[in-house]
């Protein structure tokens, strides 16, 4: 179940998350470099629980496709996180990605945004056994409701700081351009362009869809902050490193300016 929450900031929440990361550094004596370790934050710094369960028979709802929509369940009153056993990295290690940030969502976005949110609900025992109910039950199909999305940008924030993607960046392209999809008509810029791969089976037209393409871009630092292609390509999105086109008001402007 999810409630309303109120707006918060991008710049609120990636300086939250932020703070987090330099909080468990200075607790630790740890310096902080990729991957982020999200683990010994949700439970050594953080103090939550985490168990694998079959969320879907845990609160009665039937999996689709055999696929979860329910990926974690965020137990404030218990500081416990509950997540989709179908994400078990050592049941499945190519999970690891996407068990990491399910973690960094809960633990991270949901407990550091959101716990002083939702007051304890005795009258809601009955619905799940006897047991209180989870106040924030993350489904796919809810991503788009305002307090997923801030758990999904802190995880982002978290799992892939500012600094640190960008100093990856410079490493694996040290001309420290972004990079854009090769646009159809040639435009002057100042990026670097990416072509698509096109492939075409008879008339059929089987070449890189633009996510495809920003995809392959973004696998060498998807692999080092142990996170999605999908989440860290829109992480380099969110920072203006992967386009998919050239800005049209870059064009207006014309000639060369810094990109960050």
């Amino acid at each position: 179940m999810t409630r309303n929450v109120p707006y918060i900031s991008d710049e609120a929440i990636e300086r939250d998350a932020a703070l987090l990361l330099a909080e468990f550094a200075q607790a630790r004596g740890v310096t902080i470099a990729p991957p982020i370790p999200i683990e010994d934050i949700v439970e050594k710094h953080l103090k939550l629980g985490i168990e694998f369960d079959d969320t879907h028979r845990l609160f009665g709802v039937p999996r689709p496709d055999r696929r979860p929509d329910i990926l974690g369940a965020m137990f404030f009153d218990e500081a416990r996180i509950v997540i989709d056993e179908s994400l078990d990295p050592e049941q499945d290690p190519d999970k690891e990605g996407r068990y990491r940030f399910t973690l960094a969502h809960e633990g991270g976005g949901h407990w550091r945004l959101h716990r002083r949110l939702f007051a304890k609900n005795h009258a809601q025992a009955s619905l799940f056994g006897g047991a209180a109910a989870p106040p924030v039950v993350c489904r796919t199909s809810q991503a788009k409701d305002r307090v997923e999305w801030q758990a999904d940008f802190y995880a982002s924030c978290l799992l892939m700081p500012r600094k640190l993607v960008f100093a990856a960046w410079d490493t694996e392209f040290p001309d420290r351009k972004p990079r854009v999809i090769k646009p159809s008509t040639p435009i002057d810029h100042p990026y670097v362009e990416i072509q698509r791969i096109e492939c075409w089976i008879g008339d059929l037209d089987c070449s890189e869809s633009e996510d495809a393409t920003l995809d392959r871009i973004a696998q060498p630092l998807a692999e080092r902050f142990m996170v999605s292609r999908v989440a860290m390509r829109i992480r380099l999105e969110k920072l203006g490193l992967l386009l998919r086109e050239v800005p049209h008001q870059r064009i207006l402007a014309g000639g060369a300016y810094p990109f960050f």
